[in-house]
């Protein structure tokens, strides 16, 4: 079972929350809000997609990288829970 499937619900509610953010966008310009308010939103919304995208590669990494290697190759397991760690400071 892929990691998507099973954490689907979780994800979807991420994406849910982000669909709000982006109506949030779409509220501020019909409003004419500020440019400072406008660009907080978008800021925002921007972060809401990192996390989610930062999320599905993290489990991608521990589905098919490390739980795949532990016990074959544990420095290759190691190198890819470094990997998760720039992908966290990445996207933050």
């Amino acid at each position: 079972m892929s990691h998507t499937i099973r954490e689907k619900t979780k994800l979807l509610n991420r994406v849910r929350r982000i669909r709000g953010q982006v109506d949030a966008i779409e509220r501020a310009l019909e409003d004419e809000a500020g440019c400072e308010r406008v660009m907080h939103v978008i800021a925002a919304c921007r972060g809401a997609i990192n996390g989610l995208l930062s999320e599905v590669v993290e489990d991608h990494i521990q589905t098919h990288l490390i739980n795949s290697l532990k016990g074959q190759n544990d420095e290759a397991a190691e190198s890819a829970e470094q990997l998760i760690e720039v992908v966290h400071s990445y996207f933050k």
